[in-house]
């Protein structure tokens, strides 16, 4: 559909067009699908004495009185009547003009909630127009805005564009014969059997609904022109995922299997196998033939290796790894921060570098921290090919690295990293003169992105249904129960006195802080203040400092002597959420536990439980002024207490945040679901899910249309 300009374009300020762009409301159908958040009920009259106290109703009544009191704060204070009785308003922020638009003798509808007191009813900063012209016939919308649009100026722009716009009915003429989505034929606000409603005909309905409807409907979403709009919406979502998994399909990439003449004795990963000092276990195996299974393919894998915290991710990307190098392509490596690389190319180089160094090849770092002239002779092995494995951060994708033949990419945490990032990785081809490696040339790399934080099935039936999931289900044998438990801040002192007893035996310690110096916004402990106060508390311990901000070098310093044994409390930030092994590591302390996501503190407590001995994870958190937990904050704390199992976490994570964050949404880029709701919209989605490839294999020109007006210009976000 072709981007309409803005209605009442002539009298847009450049507030008002930065709100609208804020918003996303670049076309009539943008502005056509930005429905409201509630309703006011404008349309009839309530007697003040008819008024009950929590009701929102309108009333028309004439000023008595109006004027500025300054007990107990300044405020401006308007009394007006109607033939049955008398109101009191009260506004403690106004302006001159509203005071002149309420003085005595002016006749006004006012719309606000009652309230009761001393003096009678009240309202406090109700919605004033003069009492002119007719009742409006339908509900008065209430719209998501942003700073610079008033709701008045949203309602005449939507107003416009509906009447200006011709919406295409975009589903399939045999669909729209067929009775309603599943959840109405169900009984859900509607009597089964119901038809679909016509596009328009709903969306007109919820921009203006009829003042009898049943509020509770529009509220919950249950009534039928929502029914349709949440069928729209999903069947749009899950297109695009078959369509972005049906492109992919068509396009080249290498056959990563090994060739006939290989001159080992044994394949890359079978020697690997052998040097391990563990055996891989059935999810481990059954999860390598998957990969091994999709590479072998000239088309491009997109998996998803999902897995527990310690669930052995990383040497299923090194067996993925070996079965790329055997088949004489490169392969690289990207995490988010550079202590999760360091982790990563410490593991690898220790299995492979012996290997490699065989057949004369290696395995290449790239960070931003490097110094120039190791950079350099890195930067020239992975342009000549004899780096065949590339672990980095964000450096392996900057435009100077030039692979020689890149077959496979593996992304570590890859929520982590930004939409534009990920298709950076997408895209990288062989860089290889036009010699006998010209065919390499336009295939794309297969790519195995890798997360501790499981995909909950609701969102991997959505969010991810373009992508293969791998599931690594089972722990490695050895790894100890942790013992998960709540303690306020109140306690702090007696805490670290038995931290300082366990530290004095032995073990070592985790303290981690959500800030790394102070803030005024936020009144929280931060790292530097508590590594202070445990050094002075912990004499005979000796404490490390760990943060985003060090150098690199330092970080290095301080990781090597926790891992060491050296230093017995590691204090630090986020910084060691993923990727820190340390077995010996038996505690770890989370300061405002309620401050963190719930998907990341159980990634913090993954970091302990490693060795053989018994690990406990504490979780500090401080009350509000009430002395009370919110209940939010009190859900995850609970969850963390209750289970160790990530799975059963990540379904909780998603019941408490919703698919936006939990999916960290202005990471992906990602369209996410403005109105369906996973939980109650099951039988919608798989009713989705089944019509999407039919209709793009019978309705191709519909099912491009139907993305189009829900998705605008987002599919490059689609396909990271």
């Amino acid at each position: 559909m072709a981007c309409a300009p803005h209605p009442i374009e002539r009298d847009m300020t450049p507030a008002i067009r930065k709100a609208l762009d804020k918003l996303g409301l670049l076309r009539d159908i943008d502005l056509v699908l930005h429905l409201p958040l509630r309703y006011e009920d404008e349309t009839r009259i309530t007697p003040i004495a008819s008024c009950r106290e929590g009701q929102m109703v309108q009333i028309e009544a004439a000023v008595l009185n109006s004027e500025v009191q300054l007990q107990p704060r300044r405020q401006l204070v308007v009394t007006v009547q109607d033939a049955s009785g008398e109101c009191q308003l009260r506004f403690l922020h106004f302006y001159p003009s509203q005071q002149k638009a309420m003085a005595p003798g002016k006749r006004l509808r006012i719309h606000g909630e009652v309230r009761g007191g001393f003096w009678g009813r009240q309202m406090l900063h109700p919605q004033i127009r003069k009492a002119e012209g007719p009742l409006p016939a339908a509900l008065t919308p209430i719209y998501p805005i942003s700073k610079g649009l008033p709701q008045a100026y949203l309602r005449r722009m939507i107003a416009v564009a509906l009447q200006r716009i011709q919406i295409e009915e975009t589903l399939p003429g045999t669909v729209l014969a067929l009775a309603g989505p599943p959840p109405i034929a169900a009984g859900h606000g509607a009597a089964a059997g119901s038809a679909w409603w016509p596009l328009h005909q709903a969306l007109q309905f919820l921009h203006n609904p009829a003042p009898d409807v049943a509020l509770q409907t529009l509220e919950d979403h249950s009534h039928p022109a929502w029914q349709r709009l949440k069928a729209e919406e999903l069947l749009a979502q899950q297109l695009s995922q078959f369509k972005v998994r049906q492109t992919r399909a068509g396009l080249g990439a290498p056959a990563l299997s090994p060739p006939a003449d290989i001159s080992s004795a044994l394949p890359l990963h079978e020697q690997l196998l052998a040097r391990l000092p563990f055996e891989l276990t059935a999810a481990q195996r059954r999860v390598c033939a998957e990969i091994a299974a999709d590479i072998a393919q000239p088309r491009p894998m997109h998996r998803l290796l999902q897995g527990d915290v310690g669930s052995g991710k990383t040497v299923v990307a090194a067996m993925a790894a070996c079965l790329c190098i055997d088949a004489g392509w490169q392969c690289a490596l990207m995490a988010p921060t550079e202590i999760l690389a360091e982790q990563h190319f410490r593991k690898l180089t220790e299995w492979l570098s012996p290997l490699l160094a065989e057949r004369e090849q290696s395995v290449a770092w790239l960070a931003g921290a490097q110094k120039k002239k190791e950079r350099a002779a890195m930067l020239e092995a992975v342009a000549a090919g004899s780096a065949m494995l590339v672990v980095g951060t964000h450096a392996v994708i900057q435009d100077s690295v030039e692979f020689a033949r890149l077959g496979l990419v593996l992304i570590d945490e890859q929520h982590r990293f930004g939409v534009e990032q990920r298709l950076s990785l997408r895209k990288r081809q062989s860089t290889a003169p036009e010699d006998a490696r010209a065919h390499d040339k336009g295939m794309e790399p297969h790519m195995l992105m890798m997360t501790a934080t499981p995909i909950p099935r609701t969102l991997a039936m959505t969010y991810y249904a373009d992508l293969s999931v791998s599931t690594i289900d089972e722990l490695p044998p050895g790894r100890t129960p942790i013992v998960t438990r709540l303690i306020a801040e109140s306690r702090r002192d007696e805490l670290i006195e038995r931290l300082a007893t366990q530290v004095a035996q032995g073990r070592q310690a985790y303290w981690v802080c959500p800030l790394i110096e102070e803030s005024e916004a936020l009144d929280l402990s931060n790292a530097t203040a508590t590594f202070e106060d445990l050094q002075q508390a912990m004499p005979g311990a000796r404490i490390g400092l760990l943060h985003s901000r060090m150098p690199a070098a330092d970080k290095q310093a301080v990781m090597a002597g926790f891992s060491a044994g050296e230093i017995g409390v590691l204090v630090a930030t986020t910084v060691i959420e993923v990727g820190v092994d340390v077995p010996n590591a038996s505690v770890m302390v989370i300061e405002h536990a309620e401050r963190f996501g719930l998907s990341q503190l159980h990634q913090l407590r993954g970091r302990v439980g490693r060795g053989s001995k018994e690990s406990a994870c504490i979780l500090l958190y401080a009350t509000g002024d009430n002395g009370q937990l919110g209940d939010t904050a009190k859900e995850r704390l609970r969850a963390m207490a209750q289970t160790n199992d990530g799975f059963e976490i990540a379904r909780r994570d998603l019941e408490i945040r919703g698919p936006g964050e939990f999916m960290g949404a202005r990471q992906s880029g990602a369209a996410l679901l403005r109105f369906a709701d996973l939980d109650t919209d099951q039988a919608l989605l798989e009713w989705a899910r089944q019509l999407a490839p039919q209709m793009l294999r019978q309705q191709p020109r519909l099912a491009e249309l139907h993305m189009q007006r829900w998705l605008g210009g987002k599919w490059d976000y689609l396909k990271a």
